[in-house]
């Protein structure tokens, strides 16, 4: 009986500690500030009907001219993806479609990227996109950035 409350007690303890941990890392990651709610996925042919299917839920941060993506749900303390200001060619901005819909957090606007050949889609508030399209377009003189 003594074995079983000290287990349950260590799994009890363990969880606590695995959330204690999971906060800790995302105040980290947003302690420098400049941090935004951002989805991500991997887009599929330009052609093909959006889906749910494929979205990361994340928290983005400018670092300079990259903005790095962390996972929310993730222990890891690198960023998942790093974009540069310089390689980002945004295509188009769409409302959410479908399933998509219950995907993403509410309110939010899906923007088509190109980033080195791989195209993405990153999914954010209103907000959040005024400010991105704003640290794209501030591009330090010399670097080529398109904005559609």
């Amino acid at each position: 009986m003594i074995l079983a409350f000290q287990v349950c007690g260590t799994l009890v303890a363990a969880a606590l500690l695995g959330l204690f941990v999971f906060g800790l890392r995302r105040r980290l990651i947003q302690r420098s500030g400049g941090t935004f709610d951002c989805s991500l996925r991997l887009a599929g042919d330009a052609g093909s009907e959006p889906s749910g299917k494929g979205w990361g839920y994340g928290v983005a941060r400018y670092s300079g001219d990259r903005v790095e993506w962390f996972r929310v749900f993730s222990y890891a303390p690198r960023p998942r993806r790093v974009l540069e200001r310089s390689a980002i060619e945004v295509l188009h901005r769409r409302e959410p479609q479908g399933q998509e819909e219950l995907a993403l957090l509410s309110d939010s606007v899906v923007l088509v990227c190109e980033h080195k050949g791989l195209r993405l889609e990153l999914a954010m508030s209103d907000d959040a996109l005024t400010g991105f399209l704003a640290w794209l377009e501030a591009a330090p003189p010399g670097q080529r950035v398109n904005v559609a």
